[in-house]
């Protein structure tokens, strides 16, 4: 037995509209940040291609680029999402489209959720690394 297809059944279509907004809002900030990773990173190449932490590195930034490529998508297809409201607001009876409309937003939770969650655990990773590497060019400054 399914509840969350229930949960979805009451939320209204402003309830929609408003967490439709908020990802779109959050994936604009996504985009904006990961402007900012892909600066420190190219900031940091050299310090990111040494040996000892290549492989490691290699993987971390391949999937904040995959990231990327997944934001496009999603966010393209949350403004779709808000785009379609009108058919849970225009007074016109189509439960097969309404159900459509509310089976697309629990996707888009789940998948708003997974995103972010993985997100935020590679930019986590990606600062924990930078850090690392801050603190060796400051070691390597001071024992200069």
């Amino acid at each position: 037995m399914e509840t969350t297809p229930r949960y979805i059944e009451w939320i209204s279509p402003e309830e929609m509209h408003k967490a439709t907004l908020s990802w779109i809002s959050e994936l604009k900030f996504v985009r904006d940040e990961q402007l900012f990773l892909n600066s420190l990173v190219k900031s940091y190449t050299s310090q990111l291609i040494e040996k000892n932490i290549y492989d490691k590195s290699k993987e971390l930034v391949g999937a904040i680029l995959d990231a990327e490529n997944e934001l496009k998508g999603l966010l393209k297809k949350v403004q779709v999402h808000e785009n379609q409201l009108e058919i849970m607001i225009d007074d016109v009876d189509q439960p097969k489209m309404e159900k459509a409309y509310r089976d697309t937003h629990l996707e888009l939770v789940n998948r708003m959720d997974t995103y972010l969650e993985g997100y935020r655990y590679l930019k986590k990773q990606l600062f924990d690394l930078l850090g690392k590497i801050i603190k060796n060019e400051k070691q390597k400054r001071l024992l200069n």
